[in-house]
């Protein structure tokens, strides 16, 4: 029987949609959610975390890892790979197979501070990377030794201000996220205050304590028993609401210092070219993942707490981040150890 005009119409159109279809990548022929979790769960995933093992963003990774496990039933590991201020293990997932089974695990500074600090910067966030999702964030507060007796922020500003140079800060080192919180601050208030680089957290806040030194941005969790004991005087929180878990502490903001908000955060990162849908779907799992309440009873000892962002929100917030650093470190002339 020979097909009618109608009936040929048809089969052309099918024969048109098959040969289109060939020629789309195996992932993209199913669209949703569902293509993506079959893509994901062909073969192992690896989380590099670029510092050792002990950190939040290790204790990330293993998270990550342990959920993804449970979830595709494939095994996943993490890779410690330190060195190089973390860029042996971004270089690590940056010449991944982008496939969604290589993951990068790394914090805020990395992505929005070391690309204008370090002159000689490796590489494109914005190329290289395809970002997923802000993972978790600690929130920062300024403290002050109580021999400085002062309480408010406007109180630090007209001293600042009657006794330029004299006062001073401590921070985890140069070019660290508490140092440039520091400096921000200096820049929106014009004040002269003298930043003290330590290696590391603990020897600085350590000397805030004793008095060595008056001033630090640090994070929340580190202080907020030096703050409750009297050790510590709260000065503000770099947030833009106050923190459920010290309610009693006032933003900056709210006391009259604006463009003062840091956070301390992690994000996870796949490599360039990974599938849109495959970077949704890891987004929605990670989300998933973080709050199981075992998950967040574990980031919660961690000083941490579940930040969900779509990719597109975790670009947007990455761009806006490093132009405001950018700003910050150059006018401050800022320069890497």
């Amino acid at each position: 029987m020979t097909p009618n005009r109608t009936e040929r119409r048809r089969l052309l159109a099918l024969m048109a949609a098959l040969a289109s279809t060939a020629a789309v990548p195996a992932w993209a022929q199913t669209a949703g959610a569902g293509a993506a979790e079959r893509q994901l769960g062909q073969d192992r995933f690896t989380l590099v975390a670029p510092f050792p093992p002990g950190g939040p963003v290790d204790v990330l990774a293993r998270m990550l890892a342990d959920g993804l496990q449970r979830k595709y039933g494939q095994a996943a590991i993490v890779e410690n790979l330190p060195g190089a201020a973390g860029n042996i293990g971004i270089d690590r997932v940056k010449r991944a197979r982008p496939d969604g089974h290589t993951l990068l695990v790394i914090p805020a500074g990395n992505l929005t501070i070391n690309p204008t600090l370090m002159p000689s910067f490796p590489f494109n966030i914005e190329k290289d990377f395809a970002p997923v999702t802000m993972l978790a964030q600690a929130p920062n507060v300024l403290v002050a030794n109580p021999g400085l007796k002062i309480k408010t922020a406007q109180e630090l500003v007209a001293l600042a201000r009657a006794k330029p140079n004299t006062l001073a800060y401590a921070s985890p080192g140069i070019g660290s996220g508490l140092h440039l919180a520091g400096e921000l601050f200096k820049q929106q208030t014009g004040t002269d205050i003298l930043h003290v680089p330590y290696k590391g957290s603990g020897p600085a806040l350590n000397d805030v304590v004793a008095g060595q030194v008056g001033l630090m941005f640090t994070n929340l969790p580190a202080s907020l028993a030096f703050i409750r004991s009297g050790k510590l005087v709260a000065i503000g929180t770099t947030e833009a609401k106050r923190v459920p878990a010290a309610p009693e502490i006032p933003t900056l903001a709210e006391q009259g210092i604006k463009g003062v908000v840091v956070s301390s955060w992690y994000g996870l990162l796949a490599p360039a070219g990974t599938p849109p849908a495959v970077v949704a779907q890891l987004a929605r799992d990670a989300a998933d993942i973080l709050n199981e309440p075992a998950m967040r009873e574990r980031l919660n000892g961690q000083g941490l707490s579940r930040t969900a962002m779509s990719p597109a929100e975790f670009r947007d917030h990455i761009r806006a981040e490093t132009e405001t650093w950018a700003k910050v470190i150059r006018a401050r002339h800022i320069v890497a150890e």
